[in-house]
C-alpha cells in the first residue's frame, strides 16, 4: 500500500520558517547570536551527531545508510551476515527446515510471507475493531440505560414539580397563616396594651377609695406614676372612643391624689406650727431658743414630706394640677413661716432698737446682720423641704425685711449729722451690699432689695442735710473774732511750737514737735497743703501753724470734711453737683474773710490768708477722682425781648393783618423763640481762677508798695518823651524841677529804704502763712523781677539824660546792690 506524499507545509508555517531563517542570515542577521550562544549551538550539534541508531530500525533502512550518515561503528547493532537475518525470518515463518530451490518455491514462500505480513499487519486493526465493537456494544447498552434513566428522571421531575408546587402552595398558605396569626397577636397585644391604661382606672379608683390608703405607703408613688401615664396616654389619643369620659375620670382620680398629698403636707406643717405655738403661747420667743423652735423642729419634720414634694415638683412642669398643688404647698409653708417669724423678728428688732436707741450705726449694723442670718437660715430651711426655688420665698423675706426698714426709716429721716449719715451709707453700701450680698447673692436677694431702699433713703437724707449744711455752716457762717485773728493765732502757734522744740532738746528721747505728723481725725484724705505750682509738694521737715487742720478757716475745714464724707456715699453725678455748690460757697466765705482780715490787719495778711486757703482747697480736692464740672441750662430771652419791642412799635400795627411773610405776628413767632443755652461750671477751675487772681493782686500790691514813687517818676519821664516824639516841645528831663538830681536822689534813697525796711516783714508774713520755700519763691519771684526791671529802666534813663556829675549826685544803687538787697528772699 503506497503512502501518500507528504503534504506541503501551510503558508503560515512557511512564513514562520522564512522569518526564522532571517535570524542568522548573513550579513545582516535579524537576531544575531552572541559568541557564547553560537558555541552552545555547536556543542548541541556535535552531541546530536554521536547518538546511536535505534535498534528497532529495519535492516533495509540500516543498510541504506551511508557511511557518512553512520560514522559510528555498527558492529553491535547489525548482524554479522545476511544469512543470519534470513534464518531468523524463516524460523519466524516455520520454514527453517525448507529450502527454496525453485522459483515456484520462492513465490510460494513469498506469498506466504506476504499473506503472513498482511495478516500480521491487519491483526492489530481487527483486534482494535473487535475491541471497539465491544466498546460500541457497551456504549449502546449504557445509552439505553441512560435513556431509561432519563425517562425515569423526567417522570421524577414531573412528580417533583408537582410535589414542589403543592409544597410551595402549602408553605405560602402556612406563611400567610403565620403572618395573620402574628398580626392578630400584635393586634391583641396592642389592644391589650391600650386597654391596660383604661383597665387601670378601676384599680386606681379602688386604691384611692380605700380607707387604709396612706400617702406614705409604698404603693402610693407607683400608683401616682401609673395615673400620670394613663392621663398622658389618653390625652395624646383624643380619637379613642369614650375619650372625654375616661379622661374626666382619671382627672378626678388625680384630684383625689393631689388632695391627699396637699392635705397631708398642709396638716404636717400646720401641726408643726401649732406645736411650736403651744410651746410658746406668747409666740415671741427669745433669741436663745428661736433657732431651736423655728429651724431644728422644721428640719426634723422635712423628711416626712420631702419625698412627696419632690414627686410633685418633678411633675409640676407637665401637668397644671401638680403646679397648682405645689403653689398651694409653697403658700402654706410660707404662711406658717411668716406666722412664726413675724412676731419674733418684730420683737428682736424692738429689742435691738431699745439697746441701740442712741447709736444709729450700731442699730443698723446689728439689725442688718440679724436679717442676713434670717434670710440665710430661711433659704437653707426651704431647701430642706423643696428642690425648686420659688419667688414667693423672696417676697416673704422682703416682707420680713420691711419690718426692719419700717423701724429704721423714721430714725434715718431724723438724723441731722452728716457723719452719722455717711457712716450709715458706708455700713449699708460696703458692709452689707458689697461684702454680704455679693458673696451670697442668691440667698440675700430679698435682703439686698431692702438694703438698697434703705440706702437710697440715707443718701437722700444725706444730700438734703448737705444742702442745709452748706447753706447754714458754710454760706451762712458768721466768723468769730478768733477765726479772723490773723496773723496773731499763727504767731502764737509758732511760739508754742518753738517752746516745745526747746523743751524737746532737753528730752531727746521723746519725739519733737517738728517730727509730729498731724492727721485729720475726721478724714485721712486731708493732708498738708502744697505749692501753687504742684499738687504734691515736697515734704517739709517742719509744719506751719497754717497747715494744721485745726488752724484752717472753719468753712474750709467744713467743706473738705463734708466732701470727704460724701465722696464714697453718693453717686458721682450728685457728688459733682454738691461739690460745686460747697466749693463755691467756701470760696465766697474765704473772699469775705480775706476782706475782713485786710480791714482789721493789713492787706498782705488778707491776701496771704486767701492764697493759703485756696492752695489748701486746691490740693485737698485733687484726690477726689471725679469731675467737678456741672452743666447748667438757661433760657435766653434776648430774641424774645427784641421781637416784643418790634411788635410793640406803633409802626408794626399796620402789619398785623397782612397776608404775607411780612406779617408782624408771624415775625414775632419766628424771631422771638427763646434759645436754650448750656454752660458748664467747673469748681476746680473756679478755685484756680480765684487763686490766680489773689496771687496777681498780691504781686501788684507788693510791687506798688516797694517802688510806687519810682514808678510815678518813670511814668512822668515816659510822658515827657512821648510828648516830644509826637511833635510837642522838646524838654530836657534834667531841666524839670521834679527831675533835679537832688530830687531824684531823695526818690531813690526813699525807695531803697522802703525796700530795705518793708521787705523782711513781707517775707516774714509769707513764711508764716505759706511755710513752703518753693511756694514763697514762686510767689515772690514776680515782685523781685518787677523791682529789678524798674531799676534797670531807671539806670538806662539816668545814663541817657544825666551827666556823670549828676549821676554822682543822684547816687542810684547799682544792680548788684539791688540784687543783694533782694537776695534775702531766696
Amino acid at each position: 500500500m503506497l503512502e501518500p506524499p507528504p503534504a506541503e507545509p501551510p503558508p503560515a508555517g512557511r512564513d514562520v520558517r522564512d522569518r526564522l531563517s532571517l535570524w542568522d542570515r548573513r550579513p545582516q542577521p535579524t537576531a544575531p547570536l552572541s559568541d557564547r550562544q553560537t558555541d552552545s549551538v555547536l556543542e548541541l550539534k556535535a552531541a546530536a551527531e554521536n547518538l546511536p541508531v535505534p535498534a528497532e530500525l529495519p535492516i533495509e533502512d540500516l543498510c541504506s545508510l551511508t557511511s557518512q550518515s553512520l560514522p559510528v561503528l555498527l558492529t553491535a547493532a547489525v548482524p554479522e551476515s545476511t544469512e543470519d537475518v534470513l534464518l531468523k525470518g524463516f524460523a519466524a515463518l516455520g520454514m527453517e527446515d525448507e529450502r527454496i530451490e525453485t522459483a515456484q518455491q520462492f513465490f510460494s514462500w513469498f506469498a506466504q510471507v506476504q499473506t503472513q505480513m498482511d495478516q500480521d499487519e491487519g491483526a492489530k486493526y481487527r483486534q482494535m475493531r473487535d475491541y471497539l465493537s465491544g466498546f460500541q456494544e457497551q456504549c449502546d447498552a449504557i445509552l439505553n440505560d441512560v435513556n431509561s434513566a432519563l425517562q425515569h428522571l423526567e417522570s421524577l421531575q414531573k412528580q417533583y414539580l408537582f410535589v414542589s408546587t403543592k409544597t410551595g402552595t402549602l408553605h405560602e398558605a402556612c406563611e400567610q397563616l403565620l403572618k395573620e396569626q402574628s398580626e392578630l397577636v400584635d393586634l391583641a397585644e396592642n389592644i391589650q396594651q391600650k386597654l391596660s391604661y383604661f383597665n387601670e382606672l378601676e384599680n386606681i379608683n379602688t386604691k384611692l377609695n380605700s380607707p387604709t390608703l396612706s400617702v406614705n405607703s409604698e404603693g402610693f408613688i407607683p400608683m401616682l406614676a401609673k395615673l400620670d401615664d394613663c392621663i398622658a396616654y389618653i390625652s395624646s389619643h383624643p380619637n379613642f372612643k369614650d375619650y372625654p369620659v375616661y379622661l374626666t375620670k382619671f382627672k378626678q382620680c388625680l384630684s383625689k391624689a393631689m388632695h391627699l398629698i396637699k392635705t397631708y403636707t398642709v396638716n404636717t406643717l400646720q401641726n408643726l406650727t401649732t406645736q411650736l405655738m403651744k410651746r410658746d403661747p406668747s409666740a415671741v420667743p427669745n433669741s436663745d431658743n428661736a433657732f431651736t423652735l423655728f429651724y431644728v423642729k422644721f428640719r426634723a419634720a422635712a423628711p416626712k414630706v420631702r419625698t412627696l414634694i419632690e414627686q410633685v415638683e418633678q411633675r409640676s412642669e407637665k401637668m397644671p394640677e401638680y403646679q397648682q398643688v405645689l403653689n398651694e404647698i409653697h403658700q402654706c409653708y410660707l404662711d406658717q413661716r411668716e406666722l412664726l417669724l413675724g412676731p419674733s423678728i418684730a420683737s428682736t428688732v424692738t429689742e435691738l432698737t431699745s439697746q441701740n436707741n442712741r447709736d444709729h450705726c450700731a442699730l443698723v449694723r446689728s439689725g442688718c446682720a440679724f436679717m442676713v442670718h434670717v434670710c440665710q437660715d430661711e433659704h437653707q430651711l426651704y431647701n430642706e423641704f423643696f428642690t425648686k426655688p420659688t419667688p414667693k420665698l423672696d417676697e416673704l423675706l422682703e416682707k420680713l425685711c420691711l419690718s426692719l426698714y419700717d423701724v429704721l426709716r423714721p430714725m434715718i429721716i431724723h438724723v441731722i449729722h452728716l457723719e452719722t449719715l455717711s457712716e450709715l451709707c458706708g455700713i449699708l453700701k460696703n458692709e452689707m451690699l458689697e461684702d454680704h450680698v455679693q458673696n451670697n447673692a442668691e440667698q440675700l436677694g430679698a435682703f439686698a432689695a431692702g438694703v438698697k431702699q434703705m440706702l437710697e433713703d440715707v443718701q437722700e437724707r444725706l444730700v438734703y442735710r448737705t444742702h442745709i449744711y452748706i447753706q447754714t455752716d458754710i454760706t451762712g457762717y458768721k466768723p468769730a473774732p478768733g477765726d479772723l485773728a490773723y496773723p496773731d493765732k499763727l504767731e502764737m502757734m509758732e511760739q508754742i511750737a518753738q517752746s516745745l522744740k526747746e523743751e524737746q532738746k532737753k528730752l531727746p528721747s521723746e519725739a519733737s514737735f517738728s517730727d509730729v505728723r498731724l492727721e485729720d481725725p475726721e478724714s485721712c484724705s486731708l493732708v498738708k497743703s502744697g505749692s501753687a505750682e504742684s499738687l504734691n509738694p515736697r515734704h517739709q521737715s517742719t509744719i506751719s501753724p497754717a497747715d494744721l487742720h485745726g488752724m484752717w478757716y472753719p468753712t474750709v475745714r467744713r467743706t473738705l470734711v463734708c466732701l470727704s464724707k460724701l465722696y464714697r456715699c453718693i453717686d458721682r453725678a450728685v457728688f459733682q453737683g454738691l461739690s460745686q455748690e460747697a466749693l463755691s460757697a467756701c470760696i465766697q466765705s474765704l473772699l469775705g474773710a480775706a476782706d475782713s482780715i485786710s480791714k482789721n490787719k493789713t492787706q498782705v495778711d488778707g491776701q496771704l490768708f486767701l492764697i493759703k486757703h485756696l492752695l489748701i482747697l486746691r490740693e485737698q480736692i485733687a484726690p477726689f477722682h471725679t469731675d467737678f464740672t456741672i452743666k447748667e441750662i438757661s433760657l435766653d430771652l434776648k430774641k424774645t425781648r427784641d421781637a416784643a419791642f418790634k411788635i410793640l412799635n406803633p409802626k408794626a400795627v399796620s402789619r398785623f393783618f397782612r397776608l404775607n411773610s411780612n406779617n408782624a405776628l408771624i415775625q414775632f413767632l419766628l424771631e422771638g423763640t427763646p434759645e436754650i443755652r448750656e454752660h458748664y461750671i467747673d469748681s476746680k477751675k473756679d478755685v484756680d481762677r480765684h487763686l490766680k487772681s489773689a496771687c496777681e493782686q498780691f504781686i501788684q500790691q507788693q510791687t506798688k508798695q516797694f517802688i510806687d514813687q519810682l514808678e510815678e517818676f518813670m511814668t512822668k519821664a515816659a510822658a515827657l518823651k512821648t510828648m516830644a516824639t509826637q511833635g510837642g516841645p522838646n524838654y530836657s528831663l534834667s531841666q524839670q524841677p521834679w527831675a533835679q538830681p537832688a530830687k531824684i536822689n531823695d526818690l531813690v534813697s526813699s525807695t531803697y529804704k522802703t525796700i530795705k525796711t518793708k521787705l523782711p516783714s513781707t517775707l516774714r508774713s509769707m513764711s508764716l502763712y505759706l511755710s513752703n520755700k518753693d511756694t514763697e519763691l514762686i510767689l515772690f519771684k514776680p515782685v523781685r523781677n518787677n523791682i529789678q526791671q524798674m531799676f534797670q529802666k531807671l539806670h538806662a534813663l539816668l545814663k541817657e539824660e544825666f551827666s556823670n556829675e549828676d549821676l554822682q549826685i543822684i547816687a542810684c544803687p547799682s544792680m548788684e546792690q539791688v540784687n543783694l538787697l533782694l537776695s534775702m528772699s531766696k
